[in-house]
């Protein structure tokens, strides 16, 4: 039995949040993006991956967070979503982080009685809570605007008590 997992860690304003590494493809700086019309504005657009066009989401957005300008240490995510790759534009990317399974806690009731089943769980690292997302909750495109009405009217979680 696995005592860690690994996982990406990454930013988005201030808070760290990190998807399981097997899912994880690649990261890249951020390229072109080929905007598309009438889709929800978390859909940066598409993004030409070695003649592969995937789609691009912004998490900031898709979160409703406030909007930051690209720069240097914005990346995209390429992530593999059951059969799709889709990239997920984040703030940064922190590190790979292997986490005991130990350290990890299950999202609270309240938590997952909202409806964030995106949420797997929170692992503590020093002083450091990391959310952990669960990717194909958060990037399956039939639960993406559920994933945006629930970020909508953020709680903060208080996990120090």
């Amino acid at each position: 039995m696995k005592s860690s997992m690994q996982f990406v860690g990454f930013r988005l304003a201030d808070q760290e949040y990190a998807f399981r590494i097997e899912q994880i493809q690649e990261i890249l700086i951020p390229d072109r993006v080929t905007q598309m019309p009438q889709v929800a504005d978390y859909i940066e657009g598409v993004s030409n991956l070695r003649g592969t066009i995937i789609p691009i989401i912004n998490l900031r957005r898709l979160f409703d967070l406030e909007p930051k300008e690209k720069d240097e240490e914005t990346r995209t995510i390429v992530a593999n979503v059951g059969s799709r790759v889709i990239g997920c534009t984040v703030d940064g990317v922190t590190q790979v982080i292997r986490i005991s399974l130990e350290q990890i806690q299950p999202a609270p009731e309240i938590v997952r009685s909202e409806g964030t089943a995106y949420i797997a769980g929170f692992a503590r690292l020093d002083s450091r809570v990391v959310v952990l997302l669960e990717i194909e909750e958060l990037l399956h495109p039939s639960k993406m605007e559920h994933v945006r009405r629930v970020a909508a009217p953020r709680v903060s979680i208080d996990l120090t008590a």
